[in-house]
């Protein structure tokens, strides 16, 4: 370019120099005929004075060349820096003329892309971070099918599989998240679904929409927690009618036998009425456990925590329980307790201590004996309720808390149990910040095991009050 530029300039001043000479020589003639001086010499004069001229132009317009070269050539460079993406080159410019102008121009236009290009960064790390702080998962697909970006949720749902410009394919195997991608791409419409095998017991539901530049973006809500919580409602709803419609059912059969048998002997009236109270009582014992399940569920369900002696709740539920046990043959004996302070409620602790004997006099009868006691294990005591009797398998032991759970239910319902007590007595000790576990081997008995934590120091000291009726178990 240079050379050009060179080239250009010394044919514009061979131009002028020719022109320069053609008027010099009708200058002469006209002085020629007045000054009578010899043409050739004047000619000759002229022609130095041209070349001299020339001589002293030539090294100005090479440097005005080289300079004008060199600036179109930072330009250039500038322009080529703008095209890759460096947003941060600017042009020198020391001179205030044509060109000055024009790299100022250049410059204010950089600056405004780079400050444009800024805030669009900005805004799309806003965005992603906003994305990824959702629950939701989120995974964007091109037109072909590639991923185009997913939030921190999908990628822990998918697993490190998932990353942009692979097929989504190849990291998601739920045909139903792929169909509803695949319906959103090529029709172009929202589309719903519910995808089950994207993770091992989770369920998701989905929404895939199409994008107006083309592509899909599909959202993953997870429903497991609500699909339990349905399903645990539905079972709830299914036991409770279960449980009340059996003694509606033998009330309702034994009082129609009454009614229409005007004959019947008092003996039989006295057993149909015995058997007509004990279900009623059943009914009753149902009702009134439901109420302290709902209670302890309750997100309002408070204990009122205060310092008591371990050894102290020990002996006060040994004490509480001690008529229960009179006449069933069963000996209730402490195992021994750490003189400890824990943090409990106590109308709460003689609610659990309560339960968990009756219910170790109900299917641990045959051992003869009921040890309950207390152990330090720091941070917290971690209390006992034994019984020698059959024992429970080990596949129900991680079942035995829930609602309505039974490991014999025939016996279960001899015994005038309704199911909730361990499911009560689960949630009071969770509610103390505890927590709750059975430990069994068939023939050797069972061992409820629960934890409250230790009092601060320097606490005063609550003796629990002493109980005159027993707190009813209802397992």
């Amino acid at each position: 370019m240079t050379r050009k530029l060179v080239a250009r300039l010394v044919g514009l001043f061979f131009l002028l120099l020719v022109l320069y000479a053609a008027a010099m020589e009708l200058i002469l003639r006209r002085l020629v005929g007045r000054a009578g001086l010899p043409l050739h010499a004047l000619g000759e004069a002229s022609l130095w004075a041209g070349l001299i001229a020339l001589a002293a132009a030539l090294p100005v317009s090479a440097w005005i060349a080289v300079s004008v070269s060199a600036r179109l050539r930072r330009m250039s460079h500038f322009a080529g820096r703008i095209a890759e993406g460096d947003l941060s080159a600017r042009l020198e410019v020391h001179r205030s003329d044509e060109f000055s102008g024009m790299e100022l121009a250049l410059n204010r236009t950089a600056r405004r892309l780079d400050e444009s290009f800024a805030e669009i960064e900005s805004r799309r790390l806003e965005l992603a971070a906003m994305l990824d702080s959702m629950q939701e998962g989120v995974v964007a697909i091109t037109s072909e099918g590639l991923v185009r970006w997913s939030n921190r949720v999908m990628q822990q749902i998918a697993g490190t599989q998932i990353r942009s410009g692979r097929p989504l394919i190849h990291s998601v195997r739920d045909p139903e998240l792929l169909g509803c991608i695949r319906a959103a791409l090529e029709a172009r419409e929202l589309r719903y679904g519910r995808a089950g095998s994207l993770a091992p017991g989770r369920i998701f539901e989905i929404n895939a929409a199409p994008l107006p530049s083309g592509g899909a973006l599909a959202v993953l809500h997870d429903v497991t927690g609500i699909e339990a919580a349905e399903k645990s409602r539905r079972d709830f709803i299914a036991n409770v009618s279960h449980e009340l419609r059996t003694p509606l059912t033998s009330i309702q059969g034994y009082v129609e036998t009454l009614i229409e048998e005007k004959g019947a002997s008092p003996a039989t009236t006295r057993e149909f009425l015995g058997i007509i109270l004990k279900n009623a009582t059943r009914m009753n014992r149902l009702t009134e456990d439901l109420l302290a399940l709902a209670s302890v569920e309750s997100p309002d369900y408070k204990v009122k925590q205060q310092p008591l002696r371990a050894s102290a709740l020990v002996d006060d539920a040994i004490a509480t329980m001690g008529g229960m046990v009179v006449d069933s043959g069963v000996d209730l004996e402490s195992s021994g307790a750490p003189d400890l302070l824990v943090m409990a409620d106590p109308d709460a602790m003689n609610q659990v201590f309560g339960n968990l004997i009756e219910n170790a006099l109900k299917y641990g009868k045959s051992g003869k004996r009921i040890r309950v006691g207390a152990r330090h294990a720091d941070p917290e005591v971690e209390f006992t309720v034994q019984d020698l009797g059959p024992g429970i398998a080990y596949e129900h032991l991680e079942r035995i808390f829930e609602r309505f759970y039974r490991v014999d239910k025939a016996r279960s319902r001899e015994s005038g149990g309704t199911g909730l007590g361990l499911a009560i007595v689960k949630h009071i000790v969770q509610a103390h910040g505890g927590r709750i576990w059975a430990e069994s081997e068939l023939g050797s008995g069972a061992t409820f095991h629960f934890t409250l934590r230790l009092a601060p120091q320097e606490t005063v000291v609550h003796e629990p009050e002493d109980r005159v009726s027993p707190a009813r178990a209802s397992d």
